[in-house]
């Protein structure tokens, strides 16, 4: 570290104590890498560490936290998706230099972009009509995330103007798209609750996601249909004599579910003080040692169980429901509105959806089920790839980190057109998409 000629020892001193620690360890492990952080504690500091893995797309085995007085421990053991210890000195690097940051920059590369955020309803073909406003009023979408929980759903777009290729600044435009976004929103029976925003500012896209469906309360409203297994179970408790109160939460493993449950925690304004993940198989079990920023435990029942609510509705607005199609085409003026568009006139319901452009390409994935929430008809998935295009909409598996993954389909309908980028080579991407590496084309 190299110092300012200007700085005394004690404010050497103080730069070493609120600089977190990092070490990244491939020799104790044999199956994980162990990232270890330690730092001077504050509010959000295991928010800004998880994410930073996260982001990446790395999985998360587990995990050990701890708080002595004020200083702050934590040890990671991460894989990538294939399950393999973390050997590209890029990515080593870049984790390094992130969590080494006091504050990180959380930007992911929207600056120069019109931010859209919208709540409401959910119902079929809601996307679809959203996407075509956006068309209609020249606006390019290039990034988007979109989530459903609960008959609610929450989106974040990120937009510019097609003409321009700059933001949206242009006040009576903005309030024109604000207009005709809460029209669609509301549709017959929504009038009340849909919310549509536009903000120059830039936010981390999935805790901003979180925060507005947490604002829309759906942790509090019924799913119109129950088709979910593997429900998440939450116990809170306290534990009198340490004047801690002890969550738990088991539930099936994915990736990023560790950032799910610390960044709800985190806006819920609780610390965490402990915490052990723990992943078995399929299975993850989490367990957090809590206490208000002010330093008191859970004091009523009430909000005990508020928390159990918006925990359990944390680990499932990311649980991927329906068949995962992956759209890697050219991008074009429409294209969102008229693939939507083909999956409303087929029945099919949009439960997710991730939008990015990289080099005028679209890479978008869509989680689809029938107009009941259950799992889409083949030959409806099959007439719609053919409409769409086979090369370039292709049924795709979850990552699965625990299971072999079964045969492709698509060697049934040959590898033609353009191939989508492998698991190993997503880290890459990711940091390729934050401007952090070159592409080797």
């Amino acid at each position: 570290m190299e110092w300012h000629a200007c700085l005394d020892e004690y404010e050497k001193l103080v730069i070493r104590m609120s600089t977190p620690r990092v070490v990244i360890d491939n020799a104790v492990c044999p199956t994980a890498t162990l990232v270890k952080v330690d730092s001077a504690r504050r509010h959000g500091i295991l928010l800004d560490a998880v994410q930073v893995l996260t982001d990446l797309n790395l999985s998360i085995k587990k995990a050990y936290i701890s708080s002595d007085g004020q200083w702050f421990m934590d040890v990671f053991h991460v894989t990538d998706l294939n399950g393999n210890k973390l050997t590209d000195a890029s990515v080593i690097s870049y984790i390094e230099q992130s969590l080494e940051t006091t504050h990180p920059d959380r930007s992911h590369g929207f600056n120069g972009l019109t931010a859209l955020e919208l709540t409401g309803t959910d119902r079929i073909g809601l996307l679809s009509e959203v996407f075509a406003v956006l068309a209609d009023l020249q606006c390019d979408v290039v990034d988007a995330k979109v989530w459903t929980h609960n008959g609610r759903i929450a989106s974040l777009i990120f937009v510019k103007d097609c003409n321009s290729g700059f933001p949206i600044e242009d006040s009576q435009q903005i309030d024109k798209i604000e207009a005709r976004l809460r029209n669609v929103l509301k549709g017959d029976n929504d009038i009340r609750s849909a919310r549509t925003s536009v903000s120059m500012a830039i936010t981390h896209t999935e805790r901003r996601l979180h925060q507005m469906m947490f604002a829309d309360r759906d942790y509090e409203r019924k799913p119109i249909l129950q088709h979910k297994s593997d429900l998440p179970v939450v116990t809170v408790q306290n534990w009198v004599e340490k004047g801690y109160s002890v969550v738990n939460v088991q539930c099936k493993d994915r990736t990023k579910l560790l950032f799910d449950v610390v960044c709800t925690l985190t806006d819920m304004q609780y610390v965490v003080f402990h915490a052990t993940i723990k992943t078995s198989g399929d299975k993850a079990y989490l367990e957090f040692y809590i206490r208000h920023i002010d330093g008191s435990p859970i004091s009523s029942e009430p909000e005990r169980h508020r928390l159990i609510q918006c925990l359990q509705a944390a680990v499932e607005r990311r649980a991927s429901e329906g068949v995962r199609l992956e759209l890697h085409t050219s991008d074009k003026q429409g294209l969102l509105a008229d693939v939507t568009r083909t999956f409303r006139e087929n029945g099919l319901n949009v439960t997710r959806a991730e939008i990015s452009t990289t080099s005028d390409m679209a890479l978008n994935v869509f989680y689809v089920t029938d107009a009941t929430g259950n799992l889409a008809d083949p030959k409806i998935i099959e007439s719609v790839r053919q409409k769409i295009g086979l090369a370039n909409l292709k049924v795709k598996e979850l990552p699965l980190i625990y299971h072999k993954k079964a045969e492709s389909e698509e060697q049934a309908v040959g590898v033609g057109g353009a191939v989508l980028l492998s698991l190993g080579s997503l880290v890459r991407r990711n940091l390729y998409n934050l401007g952090l590496i070159k592409s080797n084309s």
